[in-house]
């Protein structure tokens, strides 16, 4: 493992995606609270799969509209489906969203945190309103102003040997490289730019976005967003009353974790700490209150639970004592 070794960072993209959904809201765009099918017209035709008095499913039409706030909160009532079937077949962002919106909605939007395609859904939006494919808005608006190199949905030749190996767990919990996984999709460009789970960065890369998130939007002399929709994507914004997220025991913002209670969260923290980790057990957080950034960049597919992050956060805090 090198410093500037290449990971398959899976979901720590949709903090990313996030932020480039909020760039177009600042620059006025659409509010948050305005439906997605002004600009996915394949919105209006969801319906929602609920059960008959005789027990057997049936399609209603949506209570509401699913809102653009509602895919950065995950309460849009979406599934995960059809995101790897995109991946594995080729489909452009525009496919996948007409794909996808065959499928019904679990529930009415607006209710409950469900995690789901939302935020590849996201990336389309992105290419619809800034006119301009996914991946070319992220470096342009993103990668390049931050300096930024190594990130991308894919590797090039030229950086192929940097790319970390994906290793697992065998039954008697023995490290073995995870070669059902392979690398091979992220040796080729895709055509399918998924903004939830597909960029590959590095430690210093991804370091990066976070000092810029933790520096109010920006870092150095690049100003990505205002510290007000900083603000905004940090807050707890899930439906009043809504419990504590089943995952990790946190509240949920616009694209990232967020500790509203330390009580609640039962880690050592502090309220107002956000962040989000990828299936390979790479992992962020982010703590303006102690102007700290911890993270973690591994390629483990764990097959049980794995406390490395909560044991290391727990080391880094206990050692403040001012």
């Amino acid at each position: 493992m090198t410093e500037d070794s290449l990971f398959r960072i899976y979901s720590m993209t949709k903090l990313i995606t996030s932020a480039a959904i909020l760039m177009l809201m600042e620059e006025g765009h659409f509010l948050l609270t305005e439906p997605v099918k002004q600009w996915l017209p394949e919105f209006a035709s969801l319906r929602v799969a609920v059960k008959g008095a005789d027990g057997k499913e049936e399609l209603i039409r949506p209570a509401r509209d699913i809102t653009i706030h509602d895919l950065l909160t995950h309460t849009a009532g979406l599934s995960y489906d059809v995101v790897f079937q995109a991946r594995d077949r080729g489909w452009t962002l525009a496919k996948f969203v007409r794909e996808f919106c065959k499928v019904p909605l679990r529930r009415h939007p607006g209710l409950l945190w469900d995690y789901s395609a939302a935020t590849d859904i996201l990336g389309r939006l992105v290419e619809v309103i800034s006119k301009k494919p996914y991946d070319a808005f992220l470096q342009e608006r993103i990668f390049a102003p931050l300096g930024m190199t190594d990130t991308a949905f894919w590797v090039p030749p030229a950086k192929a040997a940097r790319l970390a190996e994906a290793y697992t767990t065998d039954d008697d919990d023995r490290l073995i490289p995870a070669t059902n996984l392979g690398a091979a999709n992220y040796l080729k460009k895709p055509k399918f730019f998924s903004g939830g789970g597909g960029l590959v960065s590095s430690a210093p890369d991804y370091l990066r976005f976070a000092l810029t998130l933790l520096n109010d939007g920006a870092f150095n002399s690049t100003r990505l967003l205002s510290r007000k929709s900083i603000g905004l994507m940090t807050a707890d914004n899930l439906p009043p009353g809504h419990a504590a997220l089943d995952v990790n025991l946190r509240s949920f913002g616009l694209g990232c974790s967020v500790v509203r209670s330390l009580g609640e969260c039962q880690h050592l923290a502090s309220v107002g700490e956000f962040g989000w980790g990828g299936a390979a057990c790479t992992q962020v957080w982010i703590d303006p209150a102690e102007d700290m950034i911890t993270m973690l960049m591994l390629q483990l597919f764990p097959k049980t639970k794995f406390p490395l992050m909560d044991l290391f956060k727990q080391a880094a805090y206990q050692a403040i004592i001012d």
